[in-house]
């Protein structure tokens, strides 16, 4: 069992919802393992307040929770990364910057909970069902054995991660 703490940063468009609520995740799921980040390629620059009212509602601190750009994690000084996941659509099409140190990738397509209209209650329910399916991708994650596990087979895992229908509500 290997000491290392492994970096991850979770891009999205805005960086106000999804990205946010898998930093957190990743954050306490990771148990010391793992410090996230998240960004944004369009951050709207303010956290979405469904996002801050879940994450309180669940006992997370959200003093952490700021609205940025990915070009933060791409210059000098920036944490090395070891992963970077998309976990909306917009952000997985688009041109990304040039990481150092060439992270592992993947695509964690989430729904955007930001983007759900209706009731009070069924637009907190698409933030609620956004923390489950995270949750549930960040935990078979962080119980990969990442330290014996060699680089082809482990990206091979990270995109099945994204993939699991079973995860996204489909059965």
């Amino acid at each position: 069992m290997t000491n290392r703490v492994y970096n991850v940063l979770f891009l999205c468009t805005g960086n106000s919802a999804r990205s946010i609520i898998a930093e957190a995740l990743m954050n306490r799921l990771g148990q010391g393992r793992f410090k996230a980040f998240s960004a944004g390629s369009h951050p709207k620059g303010v956290v979405h307040p469904h996002t801050l009212a879940l994450l309180e509602r669940s006992n997370f601190k959200t003093d952490f929770a700021r609205s940025k750009s990915w070009e933060e994690f791409a210059e000098p000084g920036a944490p090395a990364l070891d992963f970077v996941f998309t976990v909306c659509d917009d952000a997985a099409g688009e041109a990304c910057p040039v990481w150092p140190g060439q992270p592992m990738t993947a695509h964690w397509g989430v729904p955007d909970p930001a983007a759900a209209e209706g009731s009070e209650a069924e637009r907190r329910l698409a933030f609620a069902e956004a923390f489950r399916m995270l949750s549930a991708r960040i935990s078979i994650f962080v119980n990969l054995p990442l330290g014996s596990i060699d680089k082809l087979s482990l990206q091979k895992r990270l995109d099945q991660i994204g993939k699991t229908e079973a995860l996204d509500g489909a059965a």
